[in-house]
Parts: structure tokens; sequence; C-alpha cells
């Protein structure tokens, strides 16, 4: 169930309904425990490609996605023929062909994630003015990283009795000013997983979280098993230098 809505995080102009409030902080958001964290710390491949599902079936219809190629798909848990499948699904426009002429074609796992819109104006046209960042980058583009971007996405509510709120935004307890252009993205069962998880909105939140995690870095799991290395290594030639001083030194008078 594909919904246009705004993007799983707020790059959107805040407008407060006075200075005041413009400047409130927003509260902070959870601290969760995310499997990727710490220094032997990994992806959670289910939720991974449970989060790959909320994103294609909610966010990308407003979000981009313009660092990650179909292909890298493989690297939590697709096969190659359900990635060909999974990009085969849109079209990318290409060419010129022999006449000069571009055409659309079935994308390949080669290509990259296809954008929503042709281009920012179209964006721009098709969201009040306001520009739906691309999230390829998001998680470390933003104060609190991963904590934020799900903390956002679990803090819409109510506004407060006696707050005014400018037209068109919503109240988000986590957003710097508690004002958000971006309406509510998730609702509980907004998507069917295929794993048969309840799609509940923290859990949904989760998932898209970590999806979105993998796609800024990738090489996480890998730079974590390099650097394990690197600190066995170094602590195995400490050794070595420690016991080649003392034995260097065990005949020297003191």
């Amino acid at each position: 169930m594909r919904r246009t809505v705004g993007a799983i995080v707020a790059a959107f102009v805040l407008i407060g309904s006075n200075p005041a409030a413009a400047a409130e902080e927003a509260a902070a958001p959870p601290s969760m425990k995310w499997t990727f964290d710490g220094l032997f710390g990994s992806f959670d491949r289910a939720a991974l490609r449970r989060g790959f599902q909320v994103y294609t079936e909610v966010c990308a219809a407003c979000h981009s996605l313009r660092l990650v190629h179909y292909r890298n798909l493989t690297a939590i848990g697709f096969t190659e023929d359900q990635v060909k499948a999974i990009a085969a699904e849109v079209e990318v426009t290409d060419g010129p062909d022999a006449e000069g002429e571009m055409f659309d074609r079935p994308a390949l796992p080669s290509d990259r994630f296809v954008s929503p819109f042709p281009n920012d104006n179209a964006a721009r046209a098709a969201n009040n003015g306001a520009l739906p960042p691309d999230l390829s980058l998001v998680t470390k583009s933003r104060i609190g990283g991963p904590d934020y971007i799900y903390g956002l996405m679990i803090g819409y509510k109510d506004e407060p009795e006696g707050m005014e709120m400018a037209e068109g935004m919503a109240y988000n307890m986590f957003f710097p000013g508690h004002q958000i252009a971006m309406p509510a993205p998730l609702s509980d069962e907004l998507v069917e997983y295929a794993d048969g998880t309840e799609a509940t909105v923290p859990q949904m939140a989760k998932d898209v979280t970590a999806f979105l995690v993998w796609a800024a870095e990738p090489e996480l799991e890998e730079r974590k098993r390099m650097g394990v290395k690197v600190v066995l290594f170094l602590l195995l030639l400490t050794g070595m230098l420690f016991a080649v001083k003392r034995a260097v030194w065990s005949n020297v008078p003191h």
C-alpha cells in the first residue's frame, strides 16, 4: 500500500506559531538499543528487509535513495533473481538510442534506486513547495542519528491544549519547535510484512530506520571486523615488543 506522504525525516521548513514556540527545543528522542551498535554490532537482515518494504511502500512515493543501487540489496538477503524482479517494477529513462531518442526501460540491478520525481522542481510542486530530502545519508546527517529518525516517526501526537498550530503543520514532540510540515508517515498495519511480523508504528519505524542506517553505511560490519583485527594485532604487537624489551634488557645489571 503506497501513500503519498512526507519524508522519513523532516527537512521541511519549520513554521512556528510564534518566536517562542519556534525556538523551543524538542524533547530528546528515545535511546534505542540497535543491533548494529557497539564494536561487535551487526545488522539484522530480517529487519533490513522489512525496512526496505516500508521504504518502498511508504517513503519512496516522495523520497529518493540516490546513492543505493538495486544490486546492493543482495547484501541484506535478497537473491539475484529477487533483485532483478524488484528493479524491474520501476522504469528508468535511458538513451539515446540509434535514432538519438531517449526511451524508458525497466530498471536493472546495476541502476540506482529510481527517484519519485524527475527533478527538484517537480518534487517541490508536488509537496507544496518543500523539497523532500534524499534519504541515502539521512541517518548520518541528523544529530542523534538513528535515534532521532526513529523518534521523529513515533513522535506525532495531538498538540497540547492552547498551542496554536500553523496551517498545514503537524505536532511532533521530537521535532524542534514541534511543528513539522510532514504529516505522520506511519500508522498501524500500514504495510503487510512478508514475514508475518506485526506492523505496528514502533516496529515499522525501527525497521525502516535500520534500513536507512544500512543504506548510509553498508560497509559498517566490514569496518567493525577490520577494527577488531587491528586492535587484536596491536595488542599482539605490544606483547611481542614488551617480551623483546624484557629479553634485551634481562642481562643488563640494574
